[in-house]
């Protein structure tokens, strides 16, 4: 009769005892990590095992050559990765351009893609003449990544940002609060719909990432569709369209005359909030962006005029 086989955090040949060596550890956390069908099963167990003893990726592998013993905890956290819980969760960081963010449950884990929606709104400020301290909103924060990432890169700027969700808003409240920052960022809790309107008609620059998914198109992806809070995913409407129409329209009402606004977004949306925009004469420039992997994730504009506008529709 077969033994019976190893639980979820013991693939054949599971954890050794007290003087399990690191190197074979992270060989069988890496086998774990696969057969939970983790997308970077090496590259996520080398990181566990970083936090845990306090160092970078080459330090740890020379631990591992010398024979290191496994740090305690180890185990534990490979069996949480393999229940697909985000490992941005279980190291309470998340890497985005040059910050280490906090992170943890009730805020979205931001993600490689959404740096480009920071290089294009910086890109344009370094393009534009006499804008010696740009004035930039962030609709809808979330942990922060983006304006606190503005500010740090830029440190000229004045950066104004909003969350909705309170817990959302106490991770972004610490992620603002970092050195690189330099206590550039002014945040609120509120809705990105009626945020800042001391601020209309005043803006050079509005910057969102808000909740976009369609309501019938949950994330394939476990860490998503399960640890990510649903007010930071799904957009509101059939097409998911409700709360990005809001941004437009708030950025409509905050941006002076040749301000600018980029947003992020699903790629099936790309080309109807272009056409969208590219149909009202209060934008012009109108222009797609393609992220990381070449899918158009991003949607730019210049506003031609600052008036005010009412709740856009789909």
């Amino acid at each position: 009769m077969r033994a019976p086989g190893p639980g979820p955090a013991e693939p054949a040949g599971g954890p050794g005892g007290p003087g399990e060596q690191l190197d074979a550890a992270l060989r069988r956390a890496t086998a774990v990590l696969a057969e939970a069908g983790v997308p970077s099963p090496r590259a996520d167990a080398e990181l566990l095992a970083e936090h845990l003893l306090g160092c970078g990726l080459g330090r740890l592998r020379a631990l591992a050559v010398l024979g290191a013993p496994v740090p305690e905890g180890f185990w534990d956290l490979v069996e949480e990765r393999a229940k697909r819980t985000p490992l941005q969760h279980l190291t309470g960081t998340a890497h985005f351009r040059q910050l280490a963010l906090s992170v943890g449950p009730g805020v979205f884990v931001p993600r490689p893609e959404t740096e480009t929606l920071v290089t294009i709104v910086l890109d344009w400020i370094a393009g534009q003449d006499g804008l010696d301290s740009p004035v930039v909103v962030d609709l809808g924060t979330g942990s922060g990544a983006i304006a606190a990432s503005i500010a740090a890169e830029c440190p000229s700027s004045r950066v104004h940002a909003v969350e909705l969700s309170e817990l959302a808003h106490a991770w972004a409240a610490r992620n603002v609060a970092l050195p690189e920052v330099g206590g550039r960022v002014e945040l609120i809790l509120g809705d990105l719909r009626t945020a800042f309107p001391e601020l209309d008609g005043t803006v050079d620059a509005v910057v969102s990432n808000p909740p976009y998914i369609p309501a019938g198109m949950v994330p394939r992806e476990p860490e998503a569709a399960e640890h990510d809070p649903d007010l930071a995913l799904y957009g509101g409407g059939e097409e998911g369209l409700d709360v990005p129409l809001a941004a437009v329209a708030s950025a409509a009402r905050l941006l002076r005359a040749g301000g600018f606004f980029a947003m992020e977004h699903a790629e099936v949306q790309a080309g109807y909030l272009a056409a969208r925009l590219a149909a009202d004469p209060a934008w012009t420039g109108v222009a797609s962006h393609r992220d990381l992997n070449g899918r158009p994730r991003a949607t730019s504009a210049v506003r031609t005029s600052h008036q005010r506008v009412e709740q856009l529709r789909p």
